[in-house]
């Protein structure tokens, strides 16, 4: 054979992924990111301003004359032969498009669910980056893509996907972990020399965490004196628990209590914090899912929303000489925190799609299930009529705060966070209470559907 001539992988045709909510800041990042890989080949891109689509691809450095915007399925067909990327305003014109995997980033949980289901009924891969539909139906996406022989996976680069691999990495090695999360987007950036804690474009006036830096003997009473200093800040956001949710389909890690624990901590000491009670952390059982905020100073390094796991130590002189190169180490050293200090978005994705279409390899190693439950309380009284509009960068509902509950504490009834998106009141719910089906008066009756067929028994293999 000559030395030239293409041999092996590099003989297999580009991957073509579909990619819908293509104008949104994730996609412009996987987009960017395909540019640089010959390997990967984005097909159809879709999305309600296609417009908006084709200036985006041109001020990545996409050549015009690859793109082509097409309205109906004739034109979708000669754009895909011609070898050209279709970009389309509807995702009904993907049941036209030839493709390998379809990358779900609306982040709609009623369109995004209907996109992915039907991509996999026509026997498509799908990545999904979408995880309101993920918390809502991926147990029941999962069951559809088994069903059909393809694969159904959260995407590389945002932190469920991420998390799940890290705890099944970890599990592998034999380690007891006892809680995994991810910190949350936004870091905490203290300065002592002015007193003020900056959190994205937000500044605050703290000075009394400049004598709460360190632990102290007394770990809880540190972070509760914490959460009063920057409590004027709004640390959480329904997208943390969201992802959380996805991560407890995928590990059966469950939450600790419904609202997170959510500490203000630095990375040096998570593997104190993430300790039991009884040697002096925060949590009550092990198996537990959380988001953290993360506190550091100017000149640190950040956490960059990514994600870790606390496992419990065995060998003491092997973790005194990891912590003795730099490793996260209880101060007791009972606990060890591991970390990634990323997440990527779609830079890191096109990992998930050429595994999931060259190997069949979905993210995690277990088949997801209903572990906990993405839930709403009433945040103050909402009378019935009132529409439970979701917007928002991180998409949350008006005057509904997210909760997570362990799946066997939910009551049967719960409707989960994002089936209410969008939904109107049916009665009145007081402050405080827990979102049901019952109050919920015209949802999604798909999404409704995938959410029940969700909670039933996995069919045995035969």
């Amino acid at each position: 054979m000559n030395a030239d001539t293409p041999s092996g992988p590099h003989t297999a045709p580009p991957v073509a992924y579909a990619l819908t909510g293509a104008g949104g800041g994730f996609a412009r990042t996987l987009l960017a990111q395909s540019l640089l890989l010959p390997d990967l080949h984005p097909a159809v891109l879709c999305d309600l301003d296609p417009e908006a689509v084709l200036a985006l691809c041109a001020e990545l450095g996409y050549d015009p004359g690859t793109l082509v915007l097409v309205s109906d399925a004739a034109g979708l067909r000669a754009a895909r032969a011609a070898g050209r990327t279709a970009v389309v305003g509807g995702t009904e014109l993907l049941a036209h498009a030839e493709y390998d995997i379809l990358v779900e980033a609306t982040g709609s949980p009623s369109a995004g669910f209907r996109a992915a289901r039907d991509a996999l009924r026509a026997g498509r891969h799908v990545a999904m980056v979408s995880k309101e539909v993920d918390s809502v139906a991926g147990v029941e996406l999962d069951r559809i893509a088994r069903a059909h022989g393809v694969v159904y996976t959260p995407a590389a680069g945002d932190q469920p996907a991420n998390l799940i691999a890290w705890y099944d990495r970890v599990r592998s090695l034999g380690l007891e972990i006892v809680a995994i999360g991810k910190s949350g987007e936004y870091d905490l950036v203290f300065d002592p020399a002015t007193g003020e804690v900056r959190q994205l474009d937000e500044t605050l006036h703290a000075p009394r965490l400049g004598g709460l830096l360190r632990l102290g003997d007394d770990v809880p009473a540190t972070l509760a004196a914490r959460a009063r200093a920057v409590a004027p800040l709004k640390r959480a956001a329904a997208a943390d628990y969201c992802e959380m949710a996805v991560v407890a389909a995928g590990t059966g890690f469950v939450p600790d209590r419904e609202s997170l624990h959510y500490p203000v901590a630095r990375t040096s000491e998570l593997a104190d914090v993430y300790a039991l009670r009884e040697d002096g952390g925060v949590l009550g059982a092990a198996g537990v899912i959380d988001v953290f905020s993360v506190l550091r100073l100017p000149e640190e390094a950040s956490f960059a929303g990514g994600v870790f796991a606390v496992v419990r130590t065995h060998d003491p002189v092997t973790w005194q000489t990891l912590a003795q190169k730099g490793h996260v180490v209880s101060r007791d050293g009972r606990y060890a925190c591991l970390y990634l200090p990323y997440h990527l978005m779609g830079v890191e994705t096109p990992l998930t799609l050429l595994a999931a279409v060259r190997d069949g390899v979905p993210a995690g190693v277990a088949a997801p299930g209903r572990h906990a439950v993405l839930a709403g309380r009433a945040a103050r009284d909402l009378p019935a009529g009132t529409v439970l509009a979701m917007g928002g960068h991180h998409h949350e509902i008006d005057g509904v705060a997210p909760v997570l509950l362990p799946a066997p504490e939910a009551p049967s009834d719960t409707a989960p966070f994002y089936l209410a998106a969008h939904a109107t009141l049916a009665r009145d719910v007081p402050a405080g209470g827990l979102i049901t089906l019952a109050d919920l008066e015209d949802c999604d009756p798909d999404l409704l559907a995938a959410w029940h067929a969700g909670a039933a028994p996995a069919p045995q293999a035969a």
